[in-house]
């Protein structure tokens, strides 16, 4: 099944690829911009394009004359798109905050956000950085496999081409999810939920009277936009509710962090920091983790101990899975 399941991931990708190096050299224009065209072309009866010469038109319709739609999975789609994407980034040099954030680290939030709502038969996710919605699809997925539960989901995005392959990517997964294209950082008016999820962007934040309204805004010069994120991510979760965070390992540990940790007093729970394996890193400075947090009230209480350690490299299955069976032990026996 796997085999197959692969085979139809490449089938797809194929149709894509094809239909956007066609538009791409037909319209002399970026291959991600081709891609969104693509998108578009693909949830349309209409196979005109008054750009596209008449031989360039038939070529197009010749790539699609097998294609249906209804014969691939949400799942197939989703990581169809994520091929694409990832061809994108690397055609046409595209900045770092556009990349991916990996299905197995995605599995692994996943599987930790499903030990925590193991026995919920209903569950709200927002993610107030969704760039794709890579991560939101690939978690909802996840969840609908592992605990029978269809989340609802929303989520955030300001830069114009990423909203739209978000906006794209969720019709032709069927998802049904609220979608804000705006920043996040302008207070959107978006949902209060179970739980907030991201791969936050790093670095600094450029509108400073934006910021002035979050407690974790630095006093001189930018504010860190992940610090900024992290805080409008816990105001949109219920009492009780949990933040699942892609940050940088050394979070903790920069001057700024100062103005996160008095924040977080007496209101916001650190309850996990969990390292992702060094080897998925081009160097030290570059490893993440992932932070987990949560809202006090509704019988939250701060965990002792913290879920605090690194991952075992993937590859070495045994003991990747024993940390996994160490982070299920923590959840039922100290956070919950």
């Amino acid at each position: 099944m796997r085999v197959l399941a692969q085979g139809k991931i490449e089938q797809l990708f194929d149709i894509l690829n094809r239909s956007t190096e066609l538009i791409q050299k037909a319209k002399d224009q970026s291959y991600l911009d081709s891609f969104i065209e693509t998108l578009g072309f693909i949830q349309s009866d209409d196979e005109e394009d008054d750009e596209l010469t008449e031989v360039d038109t038939k070529k197009l319709t010749n790539i699609y004359a097998d294609f249906n739609p209804d014969d691939f999975t949400a799942e197939t789609f989703r990581k169809a798109i994520q091929m694409a994407v990832l061809k994108a980034i690397r055609v046409d040099t595209i900045q770092a905050n556009y990349q991916l954030t990996p299905d197995t680290i995605a599995n692994v939030i996943g599987y930790i956000i499903a030990g925590i709502f193991h026995d919920r038969k209903e569950l709200s996710i927002l993610d107030p950085a969704m760039g794709t919605a890579n991560l939101l699809t690939a978690i909802y997925h996840q969840l609908q496999t592992s605990i029978g539960v269809t989340p609802t989901i929303s989520g955030i995005e300001n830069d114009d081409a990423m909203f739209e392959l978000a906006a794209d990517s969720v019709e032709l997964q069927k998802i049904h999810a609220e979608l804000f294209h705006e920043d996040t950082i302008q207070n959107v008016l978006a949902p209060v939920v179970d739980a907030v999820v991201s791969d936050l962007p790093i670095g600094y934040y450029p509108i400073d009277a934006n910021a002035k309204g979050f407690a974790t805004h630095s006093e001189t010069g930018h504010s860190y936009v992940h610090h900024l994120l992290i805080e409008f991510g816990m105001k949109h979760v219920l009492p009780g509710g949990f933040g699942f965070f892609l940050v940088p390992s050394q979070l903790f540990q920069t001057s700024e962090a100062k103005q996160l940790l008095k924040w977080m007093q007496g209101k916001i729970y650190l309850q996990g920091l969990l390292n992702l394996p060094k080897e998925l890193f081009a160097n030290a400075a570059a490893q993440k983790a992932i932070l987990i947090l949560q809202n006090a009230g509704d019988g939250a209480k701060q965990v002792d101990p913290v879920m605090l350690g690194e991952f075992p490299s993937f590859k070495d299955q045994q003991a990747f899975t024993k940390f996994l069976t160490e982070i299920d032990d923590w959840e039922q026996t100290d956070l919950l």
